[in-house]
């Protein structure tokens, strides 16, 4: 990895920060499953900070994912949500979208009230989050944030998974950059076209989801310029124009 001025390595700089922002009551610690959750993860153990682990179940991540969750990381907190990805679109009576992202909200954001939430964020995943500052505040539900690893670089992430040995999930080694939910709006068209081919199962109860939600509209008497559910699909996926989304969602090959 590589060492600052001072020749500390990355991994030196985060443990230091986890040992500074410590809370008495210790960590929420965000766990995606994905690579940085499982750098997170491993430096919350070096640095001999007391935390508890959460996996927010989305009902839409890749399930090659909740298998690797699932088997190398029994330990981790599942927090159910109180509604499915597809019950959400139906109540919401729109699909998700790169602006109305209440997906985001409902599954992920919200956890971890009141407390100091270890988050695997870093400046290098997108524009977005390259404006993040290392200690962040939610006043709307009381939650601090602490980015440990808010200055490393892809290779400083896969250069500690390699040092320390560590597991991660199968899916990068089949291009997948970044992983989440299957079919995010967060993602390209392409992308998206990709894991529909891929887990054809999800493309199913988006569409069934879709056709639930229309029926929901004509309910509430809102207007619905969509008749079928195949309509809602064609236009959510040209929808993503790709403009703001970060290109790194997309799979390598």
């Amino acid at each position: 990895m590589q060492d600052d001025l001072f020749g500390k390595t990355r991994a030196d700089l985060a443990i230091a920060r986890l040992r500074e922002f410590e809370p008495p009551e210790g960590y929420y610690l965000a766990f995606s499953g994905g690579k940085d959750s499982v750098c997170l993860l491993a430096l919350a153990d070096l640095a001999g900070v007391k935390y508890d682990a959460h996996y927010s179940v989305t009902t839409a991540d890749p399930p090659e994912l909740v298998r690797f969750i699932k088997e190398h990381y029994p330990a981790v907190t599942w927090d159910r949500p109180t509604y499915t990805m597809w019950q959400l679109i139906e109540r919401h009576t729109m699909p998700p979208t790169r602006i109305a992202r209440y997906c985001c909200n409902e599954l992920k954001e919200d956890k971890g009230k009141g407390r100091r939430v270890l988050t695997g964020i870093r400046w290098a995943e997108s524009r977005q989050r390259s404006q993040r500052p290392m200690v962040d505040v939610c006043y709307k539900q009381s939650k601090h944030y602490l980015h440990p690893m808010i200055d490393w670089a892809d290779e400083d992430v896969w250069g500690f998974i390699r040092e320390r040995g560590l597991a991660y999930c199968s899916l990068y080694d089949e291009g997948f950059d970044r992983l989440g939910c299957v079919m995010c709006p967060m993602k390209r068209r392409r992308a998206q076209l990709v894991d529909a081919e891929r887990w054809p199962r999800f493309y199913g109860l988006y569409l069934r989801a879709f056709g639930k939600m229309i029926a929901a509209r004509h309910a509430k008497n809102k207007a619905c310029s969509w008749e079928t559910a195949q309509d809602v699909m064609d236009w959510w996926l040209n929808e993503q124009d790709g403009s703001d989304v970060d290109e790194r969602q997309v799979p390598l090959w």
